[in-house]
């Protein structure tokens, strides 16, 4: 593969979020405010609104959630920022991971110097099957929707064959699960902010409370396996394997190298970019990996120049937690059946040797498709800068990559992050 290289370098200023949950008195414009005042928080020299020349918002559906068409103009004009060029991008659940790709190279085409990329979505105003439906809309609506399937049946699919192909224990998904409630617990945006245990602690003190029996969980397995705290939602994923429905939104600043010291002394830069698309589940040879990501990454790591071996951590898209396990194998972090291997023996977990969503990824921190994309560079920005709280990475750090999937993986879109001198980039 030709390695293509920025035509000129892209920063990452600063950063912001919102708390993803559930919050029926905000909308989704509410949430981004709450990005966007935080993001002008950490831009550490200041930001004036003026400076900023575009806004690319990563959304999904808020015609079909909000009933809302014509977002991006519409949030541009609620922070102030009329009359900047505004455009929404929609890829499904990579919505917001394509916006930043597509500010990313606007920036290194020379088009603008200063750029805001957002994500968002609000979910969690309509019913459950309502919003099945709507995400239903990502995926084959001719072939693949009329056959029965949802997303929990795609990944209890690729779940399946990747337990036929390489003998895996379904017991690696719950550890993927545990790991990343662990991780959340330690993040104040995310949506659960509780480890296994204390969901464990709170169900007994609640049964003990009612005067019900109370459970003789001695473990997190022994929780994660009982079928009454953790159901069987399509087999062998439970409902602790799956992300939640959330509402959230996100933000980061994207500034030319050149520029970027008006703006902080503490930047990350963009090393790679990567994106690749596939077809429906029938049409591969495999489901038990995602081409995709297979080839956004080696795009990536083509244009930084560097390999897998050089990722200090990692966040991956974990809508289901199969979803990572194959994602750390399609990057490279693990030969072909060895990912499941990982979990089970704690290689991915916040102080192992491959550290994989320290935010606590989609499955803890919570998953408004739109901005979780966008949300993972937050994540990156605040490692790489040494101001994670709790949850910081120890050791010095220099490469991350951000993994973000739409679907079974029919878009893939990969960012490696980098903290180096701009003269290094």
């Amino acid at each position: 593969m030709t390695a293509k290289k920025l035509a000129r370098g892209v920063a990452v200023a600063g950063v912001g979020m919102s708390k993803f949950g559930v919050f029926p008195d905000k909308s989704s414009r509410d949430l981004f405010v709450e990005a966007y005042q935080e993001l002008r928080s950490t831009v550490e020299k200041g930001l004036p609104p003026k400076d900023i020349e575009a806004f690319y918002l990563g959304n999904f559906s808020a015609d079909q959630f909000e009933k809302q068409g014509h977002l991006a103009p519409i949030v541009a004009s609620w922070i102030g920022l009329s009359p900047v060029a505004s455009a929404r991008m929609e890829d499904a659940c990579a919505s917001g991971s394509v916006a930043l790709r597509q500010g990313i190279l606007a920036i290194a085409s020379g088009q603008y110097d200063v750029l805001l990329v957002g994500g968002l979505e609000k979910m969690t105003d309509l019913p459950t099957a309502a919003v099945t439906d709507a995400l239903a809309s990502a995926a084959d609506t001719m072939f693949e929707i009329p056959a029965g399937f949802t997303f929990p049946g795609f990944y209890a699919a690729m779940a399946t064959a990747y337990m036929e192909k390489y003998q895996a224990d379904p017991d690696a998904f719950l550890r993927v699960g545990i790991k990343n409630h662990e991780n959340g617990a330690l993040n104040e945006k995310a949506q659960f902010n509780q480890t296994i245990k204390d969901v464990m602690a709170g169900k007994k003190a609640k049964a003990e409370q009612k005067g019900l029996p109370v459970p003789t969980w001695e473990s997190e397995m022994d929780f994660m396996r009982d079928p009454k705290a953790n159901p069987m939602i399509a087999w062998p994923l439970r409902l602790f394997d799956c992300s939640p429905v959330s509402d959230g939104a996100a933000a980061v600043l994207l500034v030319s190298e050149d520029l970027v010291s008006k703006y902080t002394d503490h930047p990350i830069y963009i090393a790679g970019s990567g994106q690749a698309s596939d077809g429906a589940l029938a049409e591969r040879e495999s489901l038990s990996e995602v081409p995709s990501a297979a080839k956004a990454a080696a795009q990536a790591y083509a244009m930084a120049g560097i390999s897998a071996a050089d990722i200090d951590f990692a966040e991956v898209h974990d809508c289901f937690t199969i979803a990572e396990i194959m994602a750390s194998e399609d990057l490279g972090f693990f030969p072909r059946g060895e990912g499941w291997k990982a979990a089970m023996e704690g290689k991915t977990s916040r102080l192992g040797e491959h550290p994989i969503n320290t935010s606590g990824g989609l499955k803890a921190k919570g998953h408004p498709v739109g901005a979780s994309g966008v949300a993972q560079v937050v994540e990156v920005w605040k490692q790489l800068n040494g101001v994670a709280g709790a949850r910081q990475l120890p050791g010095e750090l220099r490469y991350a990559l951000t993994h973000n999937v739409c679907g079974t993986g029919r878009t893939t879109v990969r960012h490696n992050c980098a903290k180096q001198d701009r003269n290094e980039t």
